[in-house]
């Protein structure tokens, strides 16, 4: 129970407390689930995109 009084006393107690901890989690998540499937693609295809093919098609110019 002791739990749930903190939980409420620091984030739900005051409205704009809680709806920035709402905001700023979502953000994070957001972030955090694009990093996280951006890595995974990249993994997957690891070889088959342009950036891992592009050394042998371009010359870097000097």
């Amino acid at each position: 129970m002791s739990f749930a009084n903190t939980f409420y006393n620091a984030l739900v107690k005051r409205n704009s407390v809680y709806v920035t901890s709402i905001f700023a989690g979502a953000f994070a998540f957001g972030v955090s689930f694009d990093l996280g499937v951006s890595s995974f693609w990249d993994n997957w295809n690891k070889g088959k995109q342009w950036k891992d093919l592009r050394a042998k098609y371009v010359q870097d110019e000097e």
